[in-house]
């Protein structure tokens, strides 16, 4: 299982359009905030003196969230292209129990998305303080790295049986691009999750992606709010953290944040049973 973990990663380092495409929609979400939404959402919370640090900590904990998605999705092409090329039959042939293979495209795939969520995280401290704002507590360094190695495990697993399904690189491409698209919708960048309908903010509340932006913005805004909502009333606070989708509500019940690790964890369990029940089955 080791050497076909390493002969995946080989596959997609060697390819350098994948590597990027894996990570255009972080680039996208950096982009896009960098040059039209970071004033505007700034500006919405003028009156705390450290608005920018702030919103600058929820966009960046959004993009953790975010990257273990696109990249582990975009490794895991090469599961894709083995089927569509009749290489995984030669697999199949081999010594190798099946139960390897999927583990070595798993575990390749968790390999990436640690690896490029941690060079994120840098990116993003550099970011922060470049702006003004402090670097993470060293207790909080240690929970985004072990929120990283969790939601990296759960996207995995999830993207593992969803790219299972397709059959061709075109296909697989289209699912991309629309799951790329939306993502960042689903865990609430784009827009703070308070400015949807009701119904949506329901799904995406229920959706474990969105669980891990949450967890990252309560670890990575924690130093942030504490200064910036330093006197203000629990209340207001509350409205806040609800509209940015800091904590999420389910009418007067508050999801906890030990709930959503357990969310997380569950997901990905779920996930990589579902993962290896449906390819042993179809092997």
């Amino acid at each position: 299982m080791i050497a076909f973990t390493k002969r995946n990663l080989k596959l997609y380092l060697r390819d350098k359009s994948s590597v990027i495409f894996s990570l255009l929609s972080v680039f996208i979400i950096i982009g896009l905030y960098v040059v039209f939404l970071g004033d505007v959402y700034t500006d919405d919370l003028s009156d705390f003196e450290n608005a920018r640090e702030l919103m600058d900590s929820w966009v960046m904990a959004g993009v953790l969230a975010v990257t273990s998605v696109t990249t582990t999705m975009g490794i895991l092409s090469n599961m894709v292209r083995d089927k569509e090329n009749k290489i995984s039959k030669d697999f199949y042939v081999s010594p190798i129990k099946k139960a390897q293979l999927i583990g070595g495209y798993i575990l390749s795939a968790i390999v990436v998305g640690i690896v490029m969520s941690v060079i994120g995280f840098a990116v993003a401290e550099a970011y922060i303080t470049a702006n003004g704002g402090s670097f993470l507590s060293t207790m909080n360094m240690i929970k985004v790295i072990g929120l990283i190695v969790l939601t990296t495990f759960m996207n995995t697993s999830i993207m593992y049986f969803l790219v299972s399904l397709f059959q061709t690189t075109n296909a697989f491409a289209t699912a991309s691009t629309v799951i790329g698209t939306l993502i960042g919708f689903i865990t609430g960048i784009y827009l703070p999750i308070g400015m949807y309908p009701a119904s949506v903010q329901w799904i995406i509340k229920v959706c474990p992606v969105s669980h891990a932006a949450l967890l990252f913005r309560q670890v990575m805004m924690e130093d942030a709010m504490n200064t910036a909502f330093k006197g203000i009333p629990d209340n207001i606070v509350c409205d806040i953290k609800t509209e940015l989708g800091i904590t999420y509500e389910f009418g007067n019940y508050t999801v906890s944040f030990t709930q959503s690790l357990v969310i997380l964890l569950i997901a990905g369990l779920v996930f990589c049973v579902l993962s290896f029940y449906s390819n042993r089955r179809k092997g």
